[in-house]
């Protein structure tokens, strides 16, 4: 079977958060999926099955139609939603699959569905690469999420996450997966040296830290030990929910962001209603063979 990896979020190669992207004509047993995964030992890995009737509905795709099903796999276990894997999904799908559409409909088991669609400025718009390539062959692609506000909860209980984090208690929110935080300032952002051992206990998907950003409208970095990530280079999911908390503190719906990994992110975020839209560059690195 086919497998891709792609940098997902990355103005060029060697940036962004890199994700195997695994075409099946039907799935895979769970636990063969899992150990593939485990194998890539990527942050992500997304299986994605092809609707048999392009355009109609299928009794699995909760009624609507949709192009593809979706799936996503740390090296430890299966997600409910991941941002940059989808939109590495995406741009296989577009680039290799001979997809022939400006937008692709991903059908997921528990966020519904997710589109993954071309800047409507087209190739065409594209700025230059820096490192001499031509991006006109991979134009910035656009993810179409639901939003994912986050809420104060009560710190009580979760004194681990500050204590991981190795800062002073603080204002605590939580959506639909991860806890966040919001600190003062990037450089504190950026001075984090979590104890991750101690971080693992904290309850939720991971822990997302968030502050205003120096060239951006915010930055962020992601820290996963639950699931078997220590720090995720760059993470779409969570902007679903630091999109609605900024553009409420900003009062602006169209946000720039950078994911402060090592690798680093670059993302285009503009909050629609219940929606957050998603822009980014996505680079094919490898392309191969699985053998079982």
């Amino acid at each position: 079977m086919k497998i891709y990896q792609v940098d997902a979020f990355a103005a060029t190669l060697f940036q962004g958060n890199p994700a195997a992207v695994v075409p099946l004509p039907a799935w895979l047993p769970d636990a063969l999926m899992q150990n593939i995964a485990m194998e890539n030992n990527l942050a992500e890995t997304a299986f994605i099955v092809p609707q048999q009737k392009p355009g109609a509905a299928r009794p699995d795709s909760g009624g609507d139609a949709y192009d593809y099903l979706i799936r996503w796999f740390t090296p430890t276990v299966e997600v409910e939603l991941c941002g940059h894997a989808t939109l590495a999904a995406g741009h296989v799908v577009f680039r290799h699959l001979e997809f022939k559409g400006e937008v692709v409909v991903f059908r997921s088991l528990h966020s519904g569905e997710l589109r993954v669609s071309k800047e409507e400025e087209g190739a065409a718009a594209v700025s230059p690469a820096t490192d001499g390539t031509d991006r006109s062959i991979d134009g910035k692609l656009v993810l179409d999420f639901p939003a994912n506000p986050p809420s104060l909860v009560e710190p009580s209980g979760q004194e681990v996450i500050f204590e991981g984090l190795g800062i002073q208690n603080r204002a605590l929110y939580k959506g639909r997966h991860d806890y966040m935080i919001v600190m003062d300032d990037q450089g504190q952002v950026e001075a984090l040296n979590p104890d991750f051992k101690i971080l693992a206990g904290s309850g939720g998907r991971g822990v997302v830290v968030t502050a205003p950003g120096k060239k951006s409208d915010f930055v962020s970095r992601c820290f996963y030990p639950q699931s078997g990530i220590d720090e995720d280079p760059v993470t779409g999911s969570a902007h679903t929910m630091m999109t609605p908390y900024w553009a409420g503190r900003l009062g602006k719906d169209r946000l720039s962001a950078i994911q402060l990994s090592r690798r680093k992110g670059f993302l285009d975020c503009r909050l629609a209603g219940d929606r957050v839209f998603m822009g980014g560059y996505a680079r094919t690195f490898l392309q191969g063979e699985i053998f079982l």
